[in-house]
């Protein structure tokens, strides 16, 4: 099965259902399919060969959705960009993987429009809100038939490319086929239970595949998404999911800190929603007792993934206030174990080890990067199979539930002792005063590193750096205790609504994107 054909057969089952709601926009399963084929139509006769690129650089609108589809029902393969990107790494991106048709819109193109001179393989540029009707998306729409392209691609060919940025150096596109994003979109959907009576708000980029899939999940089963921007202005949302019924709500820890210092949210009626995701980064266990408490009918499905395989894992929602620290077990269609440095299998439980994933959602490997490649895929079990080792630390129980411990990069080395610094944040998060923090390694000469702790804290907060250090002090070993305590007003977020700890140890003062 193609994704392509997961659109086009909900399509026939749905024609007239809404789809789609974008701003004041609107589309059913039957437009979408049609402007799709349409938008195909005109890449192909922009001469768009089988596997060939076309970049995607807009923000969250309708225009996005039609041109993936577009792209598929092309035998194309497609990336989104975030919007946020700037010129000289969009260049970067364009030439690394040879985008050759690129949709935008007039501003994104005025910013970068310098950069393009040096991208040789871009030959066409098309705008959503152009004047000139050559380049109108809307236009070029009009201009080719509504039926469907001939199909030229099978599940194991590429579908995307999706840009990652990592911890250091350019972004690396992470490879991914038909048949990965359909069987990840298959589990997925399977555990949350989705109907076509499910409707969707999508807060996210869809350059981020949490957001993507959104898309890809509810089009699959004839759901309906409501897609937004951002999270910026959260009385907005709220009035979104209310207003259009919301059964599923999409997070990071980010919208959860912003939704649990919003004033009066008892006073709206959440019946409508069913259940809540988190993926990204773990929720912090404040964060999961107040959402309980706030919306104590809804499932919370606790969950981790990485972009390089989609989802791995996710807790059932029955168990989230017994194991509030955990993400889970490994989700329908895959396979996880721990793995010690030298890669033995670990069967002890409660011991760290690097999480090693095996399923049909694993990647390809990175574009046009294949010693990065093999650092993360590696032979496999059976045949010739290759199995992803994430980079993650993780810790499992004795019923097999997964404990995120640290990204391997981010394991603070202090005096001998490794650290964790998500156990740290834990505590620091238990101070009801603490909206968000993060916890780094600060090189030291006597101890290798030190903990330092950035905290964001409530309006009018008297809370202190000694009063966070009493408290490490009194639910942390000694040398977990934080030496250094920075406040900041805010904390700087990737586009995806991490926080970013990579940003944290330049100095970035200022939060550099939107949720």
């Amino acid at each position: 099965m193609l994704i392509n054909e997961l659109l086009e057969k909900t399509a026939r089952l749905y024609p007239d259902k809404e789809a789609l709601v974008c701003g004041r926009k609107r589309l059913t399963y039957a437009q979408i399919d049609i402007f799709s084929n349409r938008l195909a139509h005109a890449f192909l006769a922009y001469r768009l060969e089988k596997q060939e690129r076309v970049g995607i650089y807009l923000e969250n609108c309708v225009e996005s959705v039609i041109s993936i589809y577009a792209t598929l029902k092309a035998s194309g393969i497609f990336v989104v960009i975030n919007p946020q990107t700037k010129p000289n790494k969009l260049a970067y991106i364009l030439n690394d993987c040879s985008i050759k048709i690129l949709v935008t819109d007039t501003q994104h193109y005025t910013s970068a429009k310098e950069k393009f001179a040096e991208c040789p393989n871009l030959k066409t540029i098309i705008l959503i809100d152009s004047q000139d009707r050559k380049l109108n998306f809307y236009q070029i729409l009009d201009r080719f038939p509504a039926s469907q392209p001939p199909k030229n691609c099978i599940d194991v060919d590429l579908a995307s490319l999706i840009y990652t940025s990592g911890s250091t150096g350019n972004p690396k596109g992470v490879m991914l086929t038909h048949l990965n994003m359909v069987s990840a979109i298959n589990s997925i959907t399977k555990y949350l239970e989705n109907t076509p009576d499910d409707i969707i708000i999508d807060c996210l980029p869809l350059s981020f595949d949490y957001g993507l899939y959104q898309i890809l999940m509810a089009f699959s089963f004839g759901g309906k998404v409501i897609l937004e921007r951002s999270f910026t202005y959260p009385y907005q949302i709220i009035d979104l999911i209310l207003k259009e019924k919301v059964t599923g709500f999409p997070i990071v820890p980010a919208i959860s800190a912003i939704l649990l210092q919003l004033n009066n949210l008892n006073k709206y009626d959440f019946s409508c929603l069913r259940y809540i995701t988190n993926t990204a980064q773990a929720l912090p266990p404040k964060h999961i007792y107040r959402l309980k408490e706030l919306f104590p009918h809804v499932k919370i499905f606790s969950m981790y993934g990485l972009t390089e395989c989609k989802r791995v894992s996710y807790l059932e929602p029955e168990l989230i206030t017994r194991k509030p620290t955990s993400v889970g077990k490994a989700m329908p269609n895959m396979e996880v174990w721990l793995v010690d440095e030298k890669g033995n299998r670990i069967t002890q439980p409660n011991t760290i080890g690097e999480l090693v994933i095996r399923g049909s959602q694993i990647m390809k490997g990175y574009w046009n990067q294949p010693e990065l490649t093999a650092q993360r895929l590696k032979p496999g079990l059976y045949g010739n199979e290759q199995i992803l080792y994430s980079g993650d630390y993780f810790k499992m129980d004795e019923e097999g539930y997964l404990y995120f411990v640290s990204r391997k990069d981010d394991i603070i080395k202090t005096g001998g002792e490794m650290v964790s610094p998500k156990e740290v944040e834990n505590v620091i998060y238990e101070l009801d005063d603490v909206v968000e923090t993060a916890v780094v390694g600060v090189a030291d000469d006597i101890l290798g590193n030190v903990i330092k702790a950035f905290v964001v804290l409530k309006e009018k907060s008297f809370l202190d750096e000694k009063d966070i250090i009493l408290h490490c002090q009194k639910n942390l070993e000694n040398f977990k205790v934080p030496k250094i305590i920075e406040f900041r007003k805010s904390l700087p977020k990737t586009p995806s609504g991490k926080i970013s700890k990579k940003l944290l140890s330049e100095g970035v003062v200022v939060d550099s994107a939107e949720i």
